[in-house]
């Protein structure tokens, strides 16, 4: 599948999947290392979707290693990478490593033997087209907090003053959105430049850490982010990825509203619901009457939650403000919706249920700040 220029991340391309992990280890932790190493090959090895992996050691700094890793697509490696499964997989590493640096890239070109694009089973799939975007990574991070203590957390994360939005010469922060749903916290920003390098300098700042303080005592998932072990866990549980983003090709409207809608999946339902409502985002894109200027996806396990830019009430036309076509895709997503955790249960095909799930889905805004405002 050729992907949109107005698609600048896109999970779902059908291509396969380069991922690259940047390792410096403490001094004497090589052979402590490669055991752990040894051990996640096995492990991995079985899970769908993996071709192969490499480990390589730099010829320049023995203390610097390089892991590669070829996934069929991005789905399956996501879907590994955001379990428990991992979580306890990757942990015997954790010793070992000083600093790492996670980067993944769908394969765009290929040369070579003819035979390495099938080799092992592998799909020849790739990517058709360069994505383009607007030079901004998008992530978010979710977390829940003790029932009962939502307007507290609110309250607390409302009121924090923001960061210096330039970090260094090539990385700003470009805004930062935060909702709640129930006990349910979603943060998303968007950065220019370097994601790893903002995200680092966000943490690094004082009002930053008192906020994180001042709302420990409310999560559910206790942390100690004095703790690198704790705080590394937690991050990695929290991570919410980005699986698709999308814009219109028309001009920006100037009367844009941010809003965030939460879509609870079925068990193990959560990339396909993920897929379609960014197959519906996609093709939106193209509609000139769609009020959706803009959407981002974020999927971890069975949690969806769709960013979305539109024009006018969210409620004026309720269908499409959900990220559907028609009638006929609301009998999907259906499907796939965990509507009793949203509490809307029944068909999507009545009016009353579409309007329903819409106000059941919308997320309470907390903050939207820009680095321009």
């Amino acid at each position: 599948m050729a992907p949109s220029g107005r698609i600048s991340q896109s999970a779902f391309d059908g291509s396969r999947l380069r991922v690259i992990l940047l390792l410096d280890l403490y001094e004497g932790a090589q052979q402590q290392f490669l055991d752990a190493y040894e051990l996640m090959c096995k492990q991995v090895a079985s899970v769908p979707g993996h071709i192969s992996d490499q480990l390589c050691q730099s010829i320049e700094n023995p203390s610097q290693w390089l892991i590669t890793s070829e996934w069929e697509s991005a789905p399956p490696f996501l879907a590994w990478v955001n379990s428990e499964e991992h979580v306890e997989t990757v942990k015997p590493m954790h010793s070992c490593v000083r600093d790492t640096r996670s980067m993944r890239y769908s394969i765009l070109r290929e040369t070579g033997p003819a035979q390495s694009a099938s080799r092992a089973g592998a799909p020849t799939g790739m990517q058709v087209a360069a994505r383009v975007g607007d030079g901004v990574a998008r992530h978010a991070l979710t977390f829940t907090v003790k029932p009962g203590s939502e307007s507290k957390v609110a309250e607390i994360l409302a009121g924090y003053q923001s960061p210096r939005a330039q970090v260094d010469e090539t990385t700003r922060l470009r805004r930062t959105s935060l909702f709640m749903h129930g006990n349910r916290v979603v943060r998303a920003v968007e950065v220019e430049g370097d994601l790893l390098v903002a995200l680092r300098h966000v943490a690094r700042q004082p009002e930053v850490r008192a906020v994180e303080e001042a709302i420990n005592p409310y999560l559910e998932q206790d942390r100690d982010l004095t703790d690198p072990e704790s705080a590394r866990v937690f991050f990695t549980r929290a991570a919410l990825p980005a699986v698709q983003h999308v814009v219109s090709s028309r001009p920006t409207p100037a009367d844009l509203r941010r809003h965030a809608l939460y879509y609870p999946a079925k068990e193990g339902c959560g990339m396909e619901l993920a897929r379609l409502l960014a197959d519906q985002d996609r093709a939106a894109s193209d509609d000139p009457d769609s009020p959706v200027y803009g959407s981002t996806v974020f999927q971890r396990d069975d949690i969806v939650v769709r960013l979305i830019d539109i024009t006018g009430e969210l409620d004026l036309d309720p269908v499409a403000s959900l990220g559907l076509k028609d009638t006929r895709k609301a009998a999907e997503l259906e499907l796939l919706l965990d509507g009793a955790a949203i509490g809307v249960e029944g068909s999507l095909k009545t009016e009353r249920n579409i309007n329903r799930l819409l106000s059941h889905a919308d997320m309470l805004p907390v903050t939207d700040r820009s680095a321009d405002s």
